[in-house]
């Protein structure tokens, strides 16, 4: 295989500020999905399980399909996707706008927007600072990233709140859409000048990768407790708003639009300190216990914020707490996947823990509303999200954090 090399970089300003705000756009504009629910399910006549089931797909298909598409960046340039996802990511929305039938609602929310995402997030974006970033600053520079995409889902609930209450729901998805179409120029500012395809580390294959991680016990604990991380958190953006309003009747202060907007927005902004604090605290301490504290916090804020009276109060302390456990699984998960098998295919790797959190989101996305239509309450999923925290709780203390120390061939 050739490789181009080229001492021409982008700067680290390029990388953090377009970097940033790519991921600020897909990310946020996500986040707030679950306002949508009621207004679309409502307008179209639909139950709560059509919606679901769109989120739930997109969250699949964002999970099954972010292995290809990295691969696929590193073989044709980062750019190129970059540019295909914006413009998917504007056509999804777009056709969630326009469609009257559940078919084609699903196709462009699920399948435009799941494969939309795979090329617009965190994987993509951190090729590009890992080609172009020192590697003295790389840990920094993704943090920083990561930081964005949580203020995104900050600042993108109000902004989505406020169209829907303006234009409705139709309305605010064609201009979300025209916003997302900003992706394609910020593309653009992160295009690469050259393509390094440098390998690194032993000389293992990705057969042989896949092998050692598929037998080994700690790589099989991680992904069933990241299975867990994505039920949880997908049910809650997605599923969220319309519990508050369906408990309005019994407390009326939670129902007005205000409060489930600053619940999700708080989840945003706690979720840059979480995150940020879960880097900073896995240098110091084993991350499976704190992976596995973190998880046993999510049961103990949810059983707290459904068996206490339900207030704005209540709600914005439940969110603010939900938000700084979010993402936090995040780097301490890779970072125990990087520690265990090395670099070389740690994008490999971590795409399949992925995908097993992305299986858990479609199952709290679409069980949230499959079990809603047919009880006609949220209580069992909250329940089943309480047991869930506990059983990754478990499975992350046996995890084993040490190197595997490979036999070097000739």
């Amino acid at each position: 295989m050739t490789s181009s090399t080229s001492s021409q970089k982008l700067s680290l300003q390029q990388v953090l500020i377009f970097g940033g705000l790519m991921v600020t756009l897909s990310m946020g504009i996500r986040h707030g999905f679950g306002l949508f629910n009621l207004p679309i399910t409502s307008a179209n006549g639909w139950g709560r399980e059509t919606f679901a089931l769109t989120i739930a797909l997109q969250n699949l298909i964002w999970g099954a399909v972010q292995p290809i598409t990295g691969a696929l960046a590193d073989r044709y340039g980062a750019f190129k996707i970059m540019v295909a996802g914006g413009a998917l990511y504007a056509l999804g929305l777009a056709g969630m706008a326009i469609s009257t039938d559940t078919l084609n609602f699903s196709l462009a929310g699920g399948l435009f927007i799941g494969l939309a995402q795979t090329a617009t997030t965190y994987s993509v974006i951190y090729g590009i600072l890992g080609r172009n970033v020192a590697a003295e600053k790389r840990v920094w520079a993704m943090g920083i990233a990561a930081a964005a995409g949580s203020f995104g889902q900050f600042l993108m609930i109000p902004v989505e709140q406020s169209l829907l209450t303006s234009f409705g729901a139709n309305d605010a998805l064609l201009m979300l859409a025209l916003m997302a179409s900003l992706m394609i120029p910020i593309a653009f500012m992160l295009r690469e000048p050259s393509l390094t395809n440098a390998q690194q580390g032993s000389n293992q294959t990705i057969a042989e990768a896949l092998k050692e991680a598929m037998s080994n016990p700690s790589f099989r604990l991680l992904t069933l407790g990241y299975f867990v991380c994505g039920f949880q958190v997908v049910f809650i953006a997605v599923h969220l708003a319309p519990y508050l309003k369906d408990l309005s009747k019994i407390y009326p202060d939670v129902g007005a639009p205000v409060v489930a907007t600053t619940a999700l927005a708080l989840i945003g902004l706690f979720n840059i300190f979480g995150t940020y604090s879960a880097g900073i605290l896995g240098q110091r301490f084993p991350k499976r216990y704190l992976l596995s504290g973190i998880y046993i916090l999510r049961s103990v804020a949810i059983a707290g914020f459904i068996w206490l009276p339900l207030s704005p109060v209540t709600t914005y302390t439940f969110a603010a707490i939900m938000g700084f456990l979010w993402l936090s699984t995040i780097p301490l998960t890779n970072a125990i996947v990087a520690q265990i098998f090395g670099v070389k295919y740690l994008t490999m790797l971590s795409g399949l823990v992925f995908f097993s959190h992305q299986l858990g989101s479609f199952c709290g996305a679409y069980f949230g509303g499959y079990l809603f239509d047919r009880t006609g309450s949220y209580l069992i999923v909250w329940d089943i999200a309480i047991a869930l925290g506990i059983f990754a709780f478990l499975v992350n203390l046996p995890v084993k954090e040490q190197t595997i120390h490979r036999a070097v061939t000739a």
